[in-house]
């Protein structure tokens, strides 16, 4: 069992007994999650919220994409109360349909700014790193890219890999595009068909790289740092490199989460979101063992992670991340 699981199992059993004392017979809300973060991390979460409030919560699990489209699809009838994902471009599709319900400015106070879109609809509540994994059996220090725009270059043709059709990698694409602008990222999309190797998933990436499959790969920092923290098994011939200096290649993806619009719980629904943006939701994430950083400025990140302030990260406003037309470029690109 693996970090998560075993904080899951400590907390599940905390929290079935917190929420039979708490709520056991009472005739309250169960609130509605539709999640795309991963399902043991959002558990977690989840049952530390039952412990602390009585509330209850069903989940419904998907892809970022697949539960944005399903909310705007649903519009005023959708049974969805709060909205989660692994990625914000999702939350923007939906934020930009009218989808969500205002924030309370509490809640949003819980944030740095830079996690939250200037509308306040939404908010993020964990944060991820773009990493270059590379095997270091195969890549020499002085190979390191300095920019993750340079991918697209001779030198690594068939020598990096990508999870092209997963959200996480689709959310990097959007920083690019925010960085470099339309016309750069269609051509580093081209280089990218010509020199990528594609895989399922970040997981299937690592695993390839670790074995030698393919010398580099572009994945989010957490994959690697959850692998060493458990056995190393699919890491350990494998080093990070992070671009920083505000390169598209040090994106952090902020995980959001809101209110949706059509709950008929918008009370319960806005006091889950204050919790996984507060001291104790975002403890709970740290002690989870899922590595991935806490966003607010009252919970440190697990000291085996660089801090955030280090990464370098590029200033992009989260809401103008633009899903749909990065699933044109890659496509037009024929990576999708």
């Amino acid at each position: 069992m693996g970090r998560v699981g075993r904080a899951l199992a400590v907390l599940v059993t905390a929290g079935l007994v917190g929420g039979l004392s708490a709520c056991g017979g009472d005739d309250g809300p169960t609130l509605t999650l539709y999640n795309a973060q991963h399902r043991d991390l959002m558990e977690v979460l989840l049952d530390a919220f039952t412990e602390e409030t009585g509330i209850k919560v069903e989940m419904r699990s998907g892809g970022d994409a697949e539960l944005a489209n399903q909310l705007v699809q649903e519009g005023d009838s959708s049974p969805a109360d709060v909205f989660a994902t692994e990625n914000s471009p999702a939350m923007t599709l939906v934020e930009r349909a009218g989808g969500f319900s205002p924030l309370d400015r509490a809640t949003l106070d819980q944030v740095p700014d830079q996690y939250v879109p200037s509308s306040g609809a939404w908010t993020g509540f964990a944060a991820r790193s773009t990493v270059f994994i590379y095997n270091r059996e195969q890549v020499t220090e002085d190979e390191l890219p300095a920019s993750i725009t340079d991918l697209s270059g001779p030198q690594w043709q068939g020598r990096v890999g990508v999870a092209a059709g997963g959200a996480d990698f689709q959310a990097i694409v959007s920083a690019v595009l925010a960085v470099e602008g339309e016309d750069a990222t269609a051509d580093w999309l081209a280089g990218l068909k010509r020199n990528a190797k594609i895989y399922d998933n970040n997981i299937a990436a690592l695993r390839a790289v670790n074995a030698g499959e393919v010398p580099a790969a572009v994945i989010y920092h957490y994959y690697w740092y959850q692998d060493q923290a458990e056995s190393g098994e699919i890491s350990r011939n494998v080093d990070l490199h992070y671009f920083k200096n505000q390169d598209a290649g040090a994106f952090l993806s902020v995980s959001g989460v809101g209110v949706v619009a059509a709950s008929d719980h918008q009370p319960e629904a806005q006091r889950l979101v204050s919790f996984l943006t507060s001291e104790a939701g975002q403890r709970a994430l740290v002690d989870s063992g899922a590595l991935e950083y806490p966003v607010s400025g009252q919970v440190t990140a697990n000291p085996a992670l660089p801090p955030l302030a280090d990464l370098d990260a590029p200033d992009i406003d989260i809401s103008t991340l633009n899903g749909p037309r990065v699933i044109e470029l890659m496509r037009q690109a024929d990576l999708l």
